[in-house]
């Protein structure tokens, strides 16, 4: 059993809580400026902290004057957007608890979400939201429902309205009744298997957690820094930066359609932002695959073999030879000066999270100029239970347990969890405690390892790992993570469980379909359905699992495939928001395609 036990850098006042870090940034001579908004002209607009503090003030002064009491519950359900952050921290100036929603829930997801916390209120942004939460009050009958307020502008001018009623000297005991051991929000899992459970995060975590994280990621929120936020901020990965931009006093815009992401990256010119591992993967397959349909593939192909070289070189402070930083300086001109242009060209760091982003791509995007943070967490963990920071980095893992924050490797290889980050509990499963927790570590569910420098390696999850009908245990994510690297490859999913061999369910991208197909000259109108069964498509998949095979056990390898004639995407159901793949759901809706390897007599290349 190995244990990484960092002490907490910052101490914190018990009877802080999230507010404090908007009264601390308001009451600073410099008055720094924590948002930009577009306005109806499409212009960033900027926000200062009186600003920010004015309105929120205001908007909790209606909540109280509606009724919404010290720690009741309000839902919030909307797109990314400054209105979110604006209504979360109004909430916890009335003293109530934020209860999250993704936009994209169904009604039953919704009335879960609202019925089980025991929420007396809600926010919708647009009028589809709005009507969405009133049609699962009702088909639920929740009957602690009182008020469904929708987040347009006289929505809202209808709280600052009532909310004159309400005294400064009211909201002050509110707004500093909550303590760090205070409820702050009850955020709901993704739900990957059976029903969604809330983890109650406490002002404490919001707030230790920010302050140490802060100090230890250095010149990333450092005064002048901006991010912007596309991520929902309904998951925590999300409403952790939230704050702690807030915290930090950094510069924070919201995008609520990634559509319009790389003008809103151009436009604002964040220094870092955040992403999960699936969008790195989307953003190098789509520049791979631009530079493929315009001729130029083996150049951007050259050019990331050098971005790998390059940055793997400056490991433990090691320096690239002459002819390699001439090359790359070479290829800065002419390909990684526009990837970087095209993120705004003053992203410094991203902050990655939700998943194992692997070695390949970190070292590709810290050698075209962004480094890549790496970090680990869930929604128990109020995010990061560790990260890499500029200082202590170490590419392909997530690096050590921020401060406040401690590591240990069971005996079974299971991450356990402690420190200022681990949530209270599952709200109203008392039950589960027991389960979760062993003498205060927290069972997160994945499995890992930690270096002799402290640094935590991810290597599956618990409930992912497959036992084959021959007793051998495989961890389906390093497989599935290099075959999905291709461009063509949407998403794998790795099976079997209480099989005689190691199998695979493998998607396409549709976007990258065309291009590839014209490139192996086939017709480039070639539907999803007649690319899953073409030879030609079948055999470059056989030659990435082939590779794939390459770094595995034969016991673990893959021994057959089939090609889905669909992608997997959050509107089919069969990944969660932030991205994560719904094993259960993919094998319930493609069980048949599963039971179409394992009766062929003997697994076959295609």
């Amino acid at each position: 059993m190995r244990e990484k036990i960092v002490p907490p850098l910052v101490p914190t006042p018990v009877s802080h809580n999230t507010t404090d870090f908007v009264i601390e940034q308001a009451e600073k001579p410099s008055n720094p400026v924590l948002f930009a908004k577009r306005d109806a002209a499409g212009a960033w607009q900027d926000i200062t902290a009186k600003e920010f503090r004015a309105d929120v003030e205001r908007i909790a002064k209606g909540l109280i004057a509606e009724g919404v009491g010290l720690g009741d519950r309000v839902g919030i359900m909307a797109r990314t957007c400054y209105e979110w952050t604006l209504i979360d921290f109004a909430i916890w100036f009335a003293g109530a608890v934020s209860v999250p929603i993704y936009e994209t829930s169904s009604p039953s997801q919704i009335a879960w979400n609202l019925g089980n916390s025991g929420a007396m209120a809600a926010f919708g942004e647009t009028p589809h939201h709005e009507d969405a939460v009133r049609q699962a009050v009702e088909s639920e009958g929740l009957s602690g429902m009182k008020h469904v307020w929708q987040m347009s502008a006289a929505g809202l001018d209808a709280l600052r309205a009532a909310g004159k009623s309400v005294s400064d000297e009211e909201l002050e005991a509110r707004r500093s009744a909550a303590t760090l051991d205070s409820t702050a929000t009850i955020i709901y899992t993704s739900g990957t298997l059976g029903r969604p459970k809330g983890c109650e995060l406490t002002h404490g975590n919001f707030v230790a957690l920010s302050e140490n994280a802060a100090t230890a990621l250095g010149e990333v929120v450092e005064p002048g820094a901006k991010t912007i936020l596309f991520l929902p901020l309904a998951h925590v990965f999300a409403r952790f930066i939230e704050v702690l931009a807030v915290a930090a006093g950094v510069q924070m815009a919201h995008t609520p359609d990634v559509k319009n992401l790389l003008a809103d990256l151009q436009s604002f010119e964040p220094t870092f932002i955040l992403v999960v591992p699936r969008v790195f993967e989307k953003v190098y397959n789509s520049a791979l695959t631009k530079a493929e349909d315009g001729g130029k593939g083996k150049i951007f192909r050259r050019a990331a073999d050098l971005a790998i070289a390059w940055s793997k070189a400056h490991e433990d402070g090691g320096h690239p030879p002459l002819g390699l930083r001439l090359q790359h300086a070479l290829f800065d001109l002419l390909v990684y000066r526009k990837l970087r242009a095209a993120m705004g060209g003053h992203v410094k760091y991203a902050v990655s999270g939700g998943g194992p982003l692997g070695e390949r791509l970190g070292h590709f995007f810290h050698g075209i100029g962004l480094l890549v943070l790496e970090g680990y967490g869930l929604t128990e963990t109020t995010a990061p239970i560790s990260v890499n920071t500029p200082s202590l980095i170490k590419i392909g893992t997530v690096g050590a347990p921020l401060p406040g924050n401690a590591v240990r490797i069971a005996d079974d290889g299971e991450i356990l969890a402690k420190g200022v980050c681990v949530m209270r509990g599952y709200y109203n499963l008392p039950e589960l405690q027991a389960q979760t927790f062993t003498d205060g570590w927290f069972h997160t569910g994945d499995i890992g390892e930690l270096d002799a420098d402290g640094y935590l390696r991810i290597t599956g999850r618990k409930k992912d790992i497959i036992v084959t009908a021959g007793g051998k245990n495989v961890a389906p994510a390093p497989l599935e993570d290099q075959i999905r690297a291709d461009a063509l490859v949407s998403q794998v999913v790795v099976v079997g469980e209480n099989r005689p061999f190691i199998a695979a369910l493998v998607t396409l991208d549709e976007e990258a379909l065309p291009g590839w197909l014209d490139r192996h000259g086939l017709p480039k109108g070639t539907s999803m359905e007649e690319a899953a069964t073409n030879p030609t498509v079948l055999a470059h998949v056989q030659t990435l699992i082939d590779h794939a095979n390459t770094a595995v056990s034969k016991a673990e390898a893959i021994k057959a495939f089939r090609v889905v004639p669909m992608d997997f995407t959050e509107a089919s159901g069969h990944l969660t928001p932030s991205l994560k793949v719904k094993r259960a759901q993919i094998m319930s809706d493609f069980g048949d395609y599963v039971e179409g390897i394992y009766s062929t007599p003997k697994p076959s290349k295609v």
